[in-house]
């Protein structure tokens, strides 16, 4: 069935897009499978979801069956490319200054099941090990990988299950409540770092929570499911810093493009883009320093909800300096970068945790190329305009068709 987001503050009975309702939303909102049809201009609240939610989700009198997006052209004309979603393809660098392997961390954000589905879904694919669990979150050790955790994205939820795992009456309470949050907020899989060589052991988990009913991005109203990516620095140096910040600067408006990302997440304030002043202020720099490259991006984004988040990476260079302009407790000091632009589709037989990661590899191509940013970054700036700035679009067809040329895609 289409859906239909309505406004119930304002009493107006305005599309803002559509999306396939599965039944299992209203079981989960303790209700049968009932919604009510729109009439006209009128629209009446579907059972079971709470009104505190400030909005009602009805339904439309159409059938429409979801597919995949796979060889679906770009607004451009033309297909990105399809890799395999069980491929997962490797960037030009593989080991850290060290010698040891790059790692990379996965969370994916997802409805569809309760904590214990989720949890069961990824013992049994990995055959992990339970060490400790609340109402609100489980951890699991998987030998030769290290400690998955799965947990309902609520912080409120997760300390109240801390603080009264111990009473009885409290745990039925906070089970209850873990129960109804799944309706409104994820459930998250994080994943330990894990070589970029090894990432194919992740197929099963990803496999057993299509199969146990997990549903991703297109499934959620209110929220922004997707997945984040950490892929490990190669070396913490300036030089390398800024050649991924320039690189993810010339195509963070293509990768929104090729990731197809969702309306929802779009608007949503978490995975916001570089502003284009920001943009020009990268690329114009020449060999700054850490120092240079921290105060510039505490300046223009004092903030974790970038799509591209450097504040994980600058805290492990510098955590006071992070801490003096961004007092936020959530920011956990690690040598990555936090990529968040990825929707989640897990609910698509043809979508793999590969789907994302190959799409960020053309950042790690294109770090490695310093000819070729060079070249772009001429070509970026030299479509400036007065008062205008750089046209999105011009710019996201000049670098597809670049990208293509150079068989980076």
């Amino acid at each position: 069935m289409l859906a239909t987001f309505w406004d119930l503050h304002s009493g107006n009975g305005v599309r803002l897009y559509d999306r396939v309702i599965r039944k299992g939303l209203a079981k989960a909102a303790g209700g049968p499978y009932l919604w009510r049809r729109v009439d006209g201009a009128s629209c009446r609240q579907a059972e079971g979801l709470s009104p505190c939610l400030g909005r009602a989700f009805c339904w439309s009198a159409s059938n429409h069956a979801a597919g995949s997006n796979a060889g679906k052209k770009s607004r451009f004309g033309k297909p990105f490319m399809q890799h395999s979603p069980k491929e997962f393809k490797k960037p030009p660098v593989l080991e850290r200054a060290d010698g040891r392997p790059r790692q990379v961390g996965f969370e994916l954000e997802f409805s569809g099941l309760s904590l214990e589905q989720t949890v069961a879904a990824v013992r049994d694919s990995l055959d992990a090990k339970p060490t400790e669990s609340t109402a609100a979150e489980s951890r699991m050790d998987v030998d030769g990988l290290g400690e998955f955790s799965v947990e309902i994205d609520w912080n409120f939820l997760k300390r109240l299950a801390s603080e009264r795992a111990e009473n009885v009456d409290d745990r039925e309470w906070l089970e209850t409540l873990s129960k109804v949050a799944a309706v409104v907020v994820p459930v998250e899989v994080v994943c330990p770092p894990i070589a970029i060589t090894d990432l194919g052991c992740l197929h099963p988990m990803i496999e057993a929570l299509r199969k146990a009913g997990a549903v991703g991005t297109d499934e959620s109203f209110i929220a922004a499911y997707g997945v984040h990516i950490n892929p490990e620095i190669p070396k913490l140096d300036a030089a390398t810093l800024d050649s991924y910040l320039k690189a993810f600067a010339l195509l963070q408006w293509w990768l929104v493009e090729a990731h197809e990302v969702d309306t929802t997440r779009q608007i949503s304030p978490y995975i916001d883009l570089y502003g284009e002043a920001y943009l020009k202020r990268v690329l114009a720099r020449q060999s700054p320093s850490l120092d240079d490259i921290a105060s510039d991006y505490l300046e223009y984004n004092p903030t974790r909800n970038r799509a591209l988040d450097l504040l994980p990476l600058l805290a492990e260079i510098d955590a006071a300096k992070v801490q003096r302009i961004v007092k936020d407790p959530k920011i956990k000091a690690r040598p990555t970068f936090h990529y968040r632009m990825p929707n989640c589709h897990i609910e698509r037989p043809d979508w793999s945790l590969a789907t994302s990661w190959n799409k960020w590899c053309v950042v790690e191509e294109l770090s490695q190329r310093p000819k070729d940013i060079e070249h772009l970054t001429d070509s970026f700036l030299e479509l400036e305009r007065p008062v205008l700035g750089i046209n999105r679009n011009t710019w996201v067809e000049f670098v597809s068709k670049w990208l293509t040329d150079q068989e980076l895609v």
